[in-house]
């Protein structure tokens, strides 16, 4: 447990929301973070101090900081990406991209590297640069931290040249970079590069040169998920995950293929630092129930954690929308091995297709609505009934219908009270 948080403010418990990797499987932290905004009053700020994020889960962090300073309008901005989504807004899916792509890897394993060089990727990711840049303002960014809405920000990446865990933080406060065995928290002044890097999925997408070192997707080596908000002074703490808990299951016997391969390997790049991390969080807690009245030992310090997790495979859902993928990443991924059976699970990580994203969404806000009072709680939100909350749903059309035509009101510049925000914070629980 890192001991000594970096910031510590306010009257209530500070909230971190942690978004891990997932690839596609992240529309379904669209779904939850929907629900949550629901409850907040209109034109209130999001109701975390902190977010933190690694791969896809980065971008979504980012995403919704931008927005911070309202949040049904961080959820909007978050929702009209994922609903809307095309795999070519991710990587190239054209038919001679991905004839060139299967060749190439094909060629350079067959061939030991003589004919080609090993690729550097599988996928040209230079479309997710341009999402980026066109959904993540950096500008607002940096206003929503000065303002007060938010405290910091961070994504994490690996180091490939040292082989470390690198969280960059961006805030508003004074902030003093931390360094643990294989990971480290640096500050920085975010940009679409952290982001890329953070998202870098091994052998799929190409790392990113950042300052003459090369960094990947940030859940390779991040064995404690849940230390950037820790280190920021966050009390309780909310992570979405992608996939549910699974059992023990009977597997083929046969060879697996490339497809089974990936697919296990990203489901474990993802998911097993996380269980690891939370279960050493609830051992601490537990030591703290039972130690002696007093200071607790080592410097050490009660963290509440909240996992949010989907209710059904997304890997099974994955597979009715197979047909939803250009033809021509069908029939990579089918080179693969990767369409069907265990491989099946590689899909549900590049299904970047509107379909299959709007239904991980939804699946998203039912569940949270199915765990809406133990958010709520755990949140310190005052969560109106839906009867209640209908005419303020009304009331805020009006609003859009009129000005700007249903344009994020946030995105203007303006001068706010960063009191006035850390009072609404706090109010969250009273209202």
């Amino acid at each position: 447990m890192d001991r000594e948080p970096t910031n510590l403010s306010g009257s209530r418990p500070r909230a971190a929301l942690v978004l891990p990797g997932g690839g596609a499987r992240c529309a379904y932290q669209v779904g939850v973070v929907k629900a949550i905004a629901s409850w907040c009053p209109p034109g209130r700020p999001l109701p975390f101090a902190v977010l933190c994020g690694t791969s896809a889960g980065a971008i979504n962090a980012a995403v919704l900081a931008t927005h911070a300073l309202d949040a049904r309008s961080a959820a909007a901005a978050l929702e009209r990406v994922w609903a809307n989504f095309r795999v070519g807004q991710v990587f190239r899916t054209g038919s001679r991209d991905m004839l060139r792509s299967g060749l190439h890897l094909m060629l350079a394993l067959l061939s030991g590297g003589w004919l080609l060089p090993t690729p550097r990727s599988v996928f040209d990711t230079a479309p997710l640069r341009e999402l980026i840049e066109w959904n993540v303002n950096f500008a607002r960014l940096r206003q929503a931290l000065e303002a007060g809405a938010l405290d910091a920000l961070a994504v994490t990446a690996t180091s490939l040249d040292r082989g470390d865990s690198v969280s960059f933080v961006q805030t508003a406060s004074p902030f003093e970079s931390w360094g643990r065995a294989g990971r480290r928290g640096l500050s920085a002044e975010l940009t679409t590069d952290h982001l890329m890097a953070s998202s870098a999925i091994p052998l799929l997408f190409p790392p990113v040169e950042m300052d003459g070192s090369w960094f990947g997707d940030g859940a390779m080596r991040q064995a404690m998920p849940l230390s950037p908000a820790v280190h920021l002074g966050a009390e309780h703490v909310l992570v979405i995950g992608s996939r549910e808990p699974r059992h023990a299951q009977t597997v083929s016997s046969g060879q697996p293929a490339i497809g089974d391969v990936f697919g296990f390997m990203l489901e474990s790049l993802f998911t097993e630092g996380l269980s690891a991390d939370l279960e050493r969080i609830e051992r601490i807690n537990a030591l703290l129930d039972h130690a002696r009245p007093g200071p607790p030992p080592l410097g050490l310090r009660r963290i509440e954690t909240l996992l949010v997790l989907p209710r059904r495979d997304p890997g099974e859902i994955a597979a009715a929308h197979e047909q939803a993928l250009p033809r021509s990443l069908r029939t990579l991924l089918r080179m693969l091995g990767s369409v069907g059976g265990a491989g099946g699970q590689l899909l549900s990580y590049l299904l970047f297709e509107a379909p299959f994203t709007r239904e991980l969404i939804e699946l998203g806000r039912q569940d949270a609505l199915a765990r809406r009072a133990e958010l709520c709680e755990f949140l310190g939100l005052e969560c109106a009934s839906e009867q209640e909350q209908r005419p303020e749903a009304q009331q805020r059309r009006k609003s859009h219908d009129v000005g700007d035509g249903g344009q994020d009101h946030a995105a203007r510049e303006r001068r706010v009270d960063p009191q006035a925000f850390q009072r609404q914070r706090d109010q969250h629980a009273g209202d």
